[in-house]
């Protein structure tokens, strides 16, 4: 069931609001946090998207414009940037003034991926980043992103993950657990609460074994693809929106 336009926002969608609101160097600190393989899985999705000039390509959590802007060079395609957060697009457009080419083929909105403003089958393709965990509904919100996709249009996602084998395991949990608060804390008291936030955030989302492929499946999407990347601790999946609507 769709939520309400007017309803109040969940206590976890408000919890992610207020933790990423104002952080300072976001760009850089993401991919400090992730020993540099944050732009590697970006660039992966880009990849797997493979946008072609012409093409309408929808970026849901946009951040910062991080992938709205890979995707915009990348391909030549027009690309819409959705977040929730007012501070995150501020930043992005402070980054598109910066290239003036390249904003013209950007454009920002604010919106949430549960309710996104647009019509049926409006995007030729969509690619959304680290959204599952901060929303309630998963199967829903997946399904609301197909909606918006044209038959046979793309759908990539880029998300955190926790390595299976044992070894990486236990270093993944050494530095999600210990590491990143004290990266976080050596910048300002907002990272470091970042830095808490992150790992067990990410254990949740797995400790419920969610059928990623399923979710995707059920939301109207096939040929789903899984690219685990960096021993486990991220993952690049892509699929294709499929020709009946999504149940």
């Amino acid at each position: 069931m769709a939520v309400p336009a007017d309803s109040p926002p969940s206590a976890r969608k408000r919890h992610a609001l207020e933790l990423f609101a104002g952080l300072p160097a976001y760009e850089r600190m993401g991919s400090l946090l992730s020993f540099g393989q944050d732009p590697r899985w970006r660039r992966a999705l880009v990849a797997a998207i493979a946008p072609e000039p012409g093409q309408r390509v929808l970026d849901v959590a946009t951040g910062t414009g991080l992938v709205a802007r890979a995707l915009a060079r990348a391909g030549g395609c027009e690309v819409v940037g959705l977040d929730q957060s007012e501070e995150m697009l501020r930043v992005a457009r402070e980054h598109l003034a910066a290239s003036p080419k390249l904003a013209t083929r950007i454009s920002l909105v604010r919106g949430e991926a549960e309710r996104l403003p647009f019509a049926d089958a409006e995007f030729d393709a969509l690619t959304f980043t680290y959204l599952l965990r901060y929303v309630d509904d998963q199967a829903a919100t997946l399904r609301e992103l197909a909606r918006v996709v044209k038959p046979g249009g793309r759908i990539g996602m880029v998300e955190f993950a926790v390595p299976e084998d044992r070894l990486a395991r236990g270093l993944w949990r050494v530095h999600t657990r210990a590491g990143l608060p004290l990266i976080g804390r050596l910048v300002s008291p907002a990272w470091y609460e970042v830095g808490r936030f992150l790992g067990p955030s990410i254990e949740a989302l797995y400790a419920a074994k969610p059928d990623l492929v399923s979710l995707w499946c059920g939301a109207g999407i096939g040929a789903v693809h899984m690219r685990p990347m960096s021993f486990g601790a991220g993952l690049v999946m892509w699929g294709t929106r499929s020709g009946d609507r999504a149940p």
